[in-house]
């Protein structure tokens, strides 16, 4: 196994890992249960920590494909961009979750997991976008014919 490989492995932890921490989030607030709470956190501390492989295996993903017949270079570069925003973004959800964690039994109010909760969700929909964006790198039949005209367009252009 690769890096390549590895990327490929790992990338659907972050989007489905995050999503199912901001709704278990979501369900602790409503609940006022701070143990569910604390679960959510955990969840979306340990998809922080899985980004990380997934965002530093991206680059040897990037360079094993991109000379590869039918592979576009302006989707590649709008998935690495996009990846970029991602990891930050993921990156404050993970830290907000640690910080409300350790706060929740010191502090009663609401605001440490609604952050958290926000930046979860920011962050959930920052990853599905990256991992819609990396599967239409591959993936050209989840590409409209527009795109796909824009795409060739492009590439034409870049030669």
């Amino acid at each position: 196994m690769d890096l390549t490989h590895l990327h490929l492995l790992l990338n659907h932890f972050p989007i489905i890992g995050t999503l199912i921490g901001g709704g278990v989030m979501l369900w602790g607030m409503a609940r006022n249960q701070k143990t569910i709470q604390a679960v959510a956190a955990v969840i979306v501390m340990a998809m922080t920590v899985m980004a990380v492989p997934v965002y530093l295996t991206g680059e040897p993903a990037e360079e094993r494909v991109e000379n590869v017949p039918g592979i576009s270079e302006s989707a590649l570069e709008e998935h690495e961009e996009a990846a970029e925003l991602a990891i930050w973004v993921m990156a404050a959800a993970g830290i907000a979750s640690l910080a409300a964690l350790l706060l929740q039994y010191r502090n009663s109010s609401k605001v440490p997991f609604s952050i958290a909760t926000l930046l979860t969700l920011l962050a959930f929909a920052a990853m599905a976008r990256v991992g819609y964006l990396g599967g239409q790198i591959r993936h050209t039949e989840l590409q409209s014919d527009q795109q796909i005209s824009q795409q060739a367009h492009s590439d034409a252009s870049e030669r």
